[in-house]
């Protein structure tokens, strides 16, 4: 099966990327001209594609003739709402109007999406497939896709996966909690009572793939985590220490008003220098919400078995981060 692939250098793409090659599909991966290709590079099956999903005319060639599409491509820190919608909607609107107008049958689109295209839970029980209070731009920009896809539907096979929060070998932003307490700071925010879902990447990885293959409905939508149930932030900290085998020597529990404070400027900062920043308000209030989700249905109907549950999934990624020099 030829199978495109966007946000092939990202790392939830990346991930994607191994296991199509591992299982003999042709891969083909749309990155942009900067893209740090150096992964992709070294599989076997794995054919370089030049443009963005902003590029429509790019798109449609890369659509042309293949058999199937994941699409991972999306920003999740932007300097504007505009940015956002522009990339993780227009991108999406792009794909799915190159795949209506091709002239043949696609065998299915994935669309990666979040769970924060549903929302947070008001009281730490997973919240229904069905629902749409996203509270963060990037949320609002993810759903926003999704109902792109969906309401092709009827002309484009297309089945749409809500991730948790996704970890693992080359993954930058979870990361940096790992590298607080590996030097010394462990930072709780309100007490770290809120709870949310993991799933290792070579799990999500695995779930984009049976959503390939697996003969379901067009415009169904599936949630994404290990099965574990949700974990509360400060429970996963003290796991990632005792994976890390050190115990932080500061342990701080932020006031609500400081965490916003230091949100705040970050956001100055991201506005004076034109970059995007990953802590803004909107992310700073995340950690005071439940984001759970169950993926019952996911492993019922996909026939997708996640492998590995968060005990195990924090120490492989501690080692991983050892193995190659992150800590």
């Amino acid at each position: 099966m030829r199978v495109l692939l966007t946000g092939a250098t990202g790392f939830l793409g990346g991930h994607v990327a191994e296991h199509l090659s591992a299982r003999g599909d042709t891969v083909r991966a749309l990155v942009r001209k900067t893209s740090n290709t150096k992964l992709l590079s070294k599989l076997p099956n794995v054919e370089l594609f030049e443009g963005s999903v902003e590029q429509a005319d790019r798109v449609r060639e890369a659509v042309a003739d293949v058999d199937a599409v994941v699409h991972c491509a999306g920003i999740v820190k932007a300097r504007s709402a505009d940015e956002f919608f522009a990339v993780n909607v227009g991108g999406t609107s792009n794909l799915v109007e190159a795949v209506r107008s091709r002239g043949r049958p696609l065998r299915r689109l994935v669309l990666v999406s979040s769970l924060e295209a549903a929302g947070p839970s008001e009281d730490g029980a997973p919240v229904p497939v069905t629902q749409e209070n996203p509270v963060t731009t990037y949320g609002r920009s993810k759903l926003a896709a999704e109902k792109v896809a969906l309401a092709a539907r009827d002309e484009v096979p297309v089945v749409v996966l809500r991730p948790g929060a996704i970890y693992g070998p080359r993954d930058g932003e979870i990361f940096e909690a790992f590298r607080s307490i590996q030097r010394g700071l462990l930072p709780l925010v309100d007490g770290g009572h809120a709870k949310g879902v993991w799933v290792y990447a070579t799990d999500a990885a695995g779930a984009c793939l049976r959503a390939l293959d697996a003969d379901v409905p067009s415009g169904r939508v599936y949630f994404v985590d290990d099965g574990c149930g949700p974990l509360a932030l400060r429970d996963m900290l003290a796991d990632a220490e005792r994976a890390l085998g050190k115990k932080a020597l500061l342990r701080a529990n932020l006031p609500v008003p400081f965490l916003m404070t230091v949100a705040r400027g970050v956001e100055a900062f991201g506005r004076v220098s034109g970059r995007p920043v990953m802590l803004t308000r909107e992310k700073a209030s995340m950690l005071l919400q439940h984001w759970v989700c169950s993926s019952e249905a996911t492993r019922a109907e996909l026939g997708w078995a996640p492998q590995v549950p968060w005990s195990e999934g924090v120490v492989k990624a501690v080692h991983w981060y050892r193995e190659s020099g992150w800590l």
